[in-house]
């Protein structure tokens, strides 16, 4: 992981008078000594043939709600420029908007991105707006979910690794996950926890227990199980954290699944920010299913900051899109 020296806010709603992710963006590039640049993408359609469009050409129109974003951007920059902190601001029509953001921050050479995560009820308990769930898993570089509007102060940084590699993750990235843990929790002056949850190896059924087998019975079958899968997660977890400085105090061992073992711990610690790894998945399968980070998000309270596996390339096609033209119904 290389240093981050410029951050990519990415600003759904311009008007909004509350921009936390914006705080904690600054918070960061201060103690990190990085620049920032607030992004917002135009991605609403533009409908042709409706009244307002008879006295004002396209091109004007897309210019003038440009210039109105932009000036908005700049009012939010004002608010957090000063103390040497370098704040830049961008609009661009372009969609969707998490291809849009996954551009820009490829092309201003982003090492970060921050977003403050969508709003609303969604589909499943578990499954993020489509913005937040497609950013998290295009994105080439590590973005982080603003949840919590309360600003960093010497925050607990959790990172969650698998040294298991249970959930197709490489081994690799647990490396990143510390790295990235570590250089957040020495710019904020916080505390760095670990945390390794296995999901225990147990058939979706066991027997009754008045079944035996020899001269074992089901719960001790199920005993010698756990045992042997804790044994072995205690020496993976040792092996990942060999050269990490994670007093023995503040490592997680935990025997649940990591859906909801992550939010468990995040609030027995009050974690600030969790950090954990993700791997892209395409397909139908993912839709139902979700990633591990995906499904996470939802349970905790506190910010989530995803990383990717070295040498992740994105597949989001690099032009800018413009606007999106669209006819308009006709009245009745």
């Amino acid at each position: 992981m290389h240093a981050i020296r410029r951050i990519l806010v990415a600003i759904k709603d311009t008007r909004a008078r509350s921009l936390p992710a914006v705080g904690k963006a600054a918070q960061l590039a201060r103690a990190l000594g990085a620049e920032i640049e607030l992004f917002h993408a135009i991605d609403a359609p533009i409908y042709v043939g409706v009244p307002s469009l008879r006295d004002r050409g396209l091109k004007q129109l897309e210019s003038d709600l440009r210039k109105q974003c932009l000036r908005q951007l700049d009012r939010a920059a004002a608010r957090i420029s000063g103390s040497g902190l370098k704040v830049a601001t961008a609009v661009e029509w372009d969609y969707p908007g998490y291809e849009a953001v996954v551009r820009r921050a490829s092309r201003i050479g982003a090492d970060l991105i921050v977003a403050e995560r969508h709003l609303g009820r969604h589909i499943a308990p578990w499954l993020l707006h489509m913005t937040d769930w497609e950013l998290l898993r295009l994105s080439p570089v590590p973005v982080l979910i603003v949840k919590s509007p309360r600003p960093y102060r010497r925050p607990v940084v959790l990172a969650a690794v698998d040294p298991s590699h249970a959930f197709a993750k490489p081994a690799r990235l647990d490396e990143e996950i510390l790295r990235l843990g570590s250089a957040v929790k020495d710019a904020l002056r916080g505390t760095l926890h670990a945390l390794h949850a296995y999901a225990l190896p147990l058939p979706l059924g066991m027997p009754p227990k008045a079944w035996t087998t020899g001269e074992m019975t089901a719960e001790d079958i199920r005993a010698e199980i756990e045992a042997k899968a804790a044994a072995h997660a205690k020496l993976g977890f040792a092996r990942v954290l060999k050269s990490a400085a994670v007093p023995r105090s503040r490592r997680h061992l935990v025997g649940r699944h990591p859906v909801n073992a992550i939010p468990e711990v995040a609030r027995e610690t009050r974690c600030a920010i969790v950090v954990m790894g993700a791997v892209s998945r395409s397909g139908l399968k993912s839709v139902f299913i979700g990633n591990t980070a995906e499904r996470v998000l939802d349970g905790l309270e506190c910010d989530l900051l995803v990383v990717k596996p070295p040498r992740f390339e994105s597949r989001v096609p690099r032009a800018v899109r413009g606007a999106r033209i669209a006819a308009a119904a006709p009245l009745p």
